[in-house]
């Protein structure tokens, strides 16, 4: 992925699935979801196979694959039967995020520092097999430098700090990362964000010089029930145009 000239949206659409397994019925369809979205002018659809299966299943995600006009966003936990999977379904681009069963969400970033020879040995397979990899990782320089080191071309930060703070912790945390965007850019890296992002703080990130992709669903899924899916993209995909000028 090369920096795009404008902010991109990267549409979630997890959330739909957990409707859908909440009753165990075929619908709502992540699959038309997804095709609503682009529509609407999502520029990816990002999908999360857990490995408890709580939300997507292989099933969409193989339909996915077939009918998606944009590009699909594969997240998944560095483990080898995900691995596996991905190397059989060869999405566009991958990114790579720790994973608890316990969790309600992702939690923080990939500690990459870490876990240095099981995420490069992830990043070897998964680029062989055509994808480009991205690590979802928290605003701190030592990640950022793992990330270089390791070779992945992407990273996507963890605003979730951001997102669930508020006054002068929010503006540190915002700081943090602009700091950190600033930093990767200089190291050559691309740089997308995501998690807890909503229409109320969604600009202040947007509005970063070097962010290249923000990726949500939540929020989106939300207001989608209000206002249409339709809609509710149309919405963050204005207040992103707005924030970031481009």
């Amino acid at each position: 992925m090369s920096q795009s000239d404008r902010v991109l949206l990267g549409v979630n659409i997890d959330h739909v699935a957990t409707l859908r397994q909440a009753r165990g019925t075929r619908y709502p369809d992540p699959v038309q979801a997804a095709i609503e979205s682009e529509q609407a002018g999502a520029d990816g659809i990002t999908v999360h196979l857990r490995e408890d299966r709580r939300h997507i299943q292989e099933r969409d995600i193989l339909l996915l694959a077939e009918v998606l006009q944009t590009r699909m966003n594969f997240e998944m936990a560095v483990t080898d039967e995900m691995i596996a999977f991905a190397e059989k379904i060869r999405p566009a681009h991958v990114c790579l995020v720790p994973e608890r069963r316990e969790e309600l969400t992702t939690e923080g970033g990939l500690d990459v520092c870490g876990n240095e020879a099981r995420v490069q040995a992830a990043i070897e397979r998964l680029s062989a097999a055509g994808c480009e990899v991205s690590l979802f990782i928290d605003p701190d320089p030592r990640q950022i430098e793992a990330a270089k080191r390791l070779g992945a071309p992407v990273i996507e930060l963890h605003t979730g700090h951001y997102a669930d703070t508020d006054g002068a912790e929010q503006q540190q945390a915002l700081e943090r990362i602009r700091e950190s965007v600033n930093y990767a850019r200089k190291l050559g890296l691309v740089v997308n964000a995501g998690h807890g992002l909503h229409y109320h703080n969604v600009q202040a990130i947007a509005s970063i010089p070097g962010i290249n992709e923000l990726n949500i669903g939540h929020a989106i899924i939300a207001r989608a029930l209000f206002s249409g899916l339709a809609g509710a993209v149309r919405d963050m995909r204005q207040l992103i145009m707005e924030a970031s000028g481009r």
